[in-house]
């Protein structure tokens, strides 16, 4: 088995902050590769700023391929709205691709606006 990168996947609320998704990262274990975080929170302007000003790519995810996602935490809320347990959790395992495994679970920011979680890519 070969790690060929790692993945962070973010969930944010449309209220969190640069600070929100900047204490999301300084927690991390380590630094991604890229992260992986859903379209439409993609494109949003606190999140683009981030991921420009911390030098990484985005890989941006339909709502669709987190649906159905196992997960190794598990928010009632999350899973009613998007049938998964966790949006942070989901995006770094589709993002990382097929065989990924979750190598953090999510982190929950102080605010509670913002979620990341890390999974490394497997190359076979």
């Amino acid at each position: 088995m070969i790690v060929a990168g790692i993945v962070a996947g973010f969930g944010f609320s449309n209220r969190a902050t640069e600070a929100s998704l900047a204490e999301a990262f300084a927690a991390l274990q380590q630094r991604p590769d890229r992260v992986a975080t859903l379209r439409t929170k993609a494109e949003s302007p606190v999140f683009r700023a981030f991921a420009i000003a911390e030098g990484l790519s985005v890989y941006a995810l339909d709502e669709a391929q987190i649906s159905g996602v196992a997960t190794q935490t598990l928010s009632p809320r999350i899973h009613a709205r998007f049938n998964t347990g966790s949006v942070a959790e989901a995006a770094a395992l589709v993002g990382a691709g097929a065989g990924a495994r979750l190598i953090q679970t999510r982190y929950v920011t102080t605010d509670g606006l913002a979620t990341v979680a890390l999974a490394e890519m497997i190359e076979r």
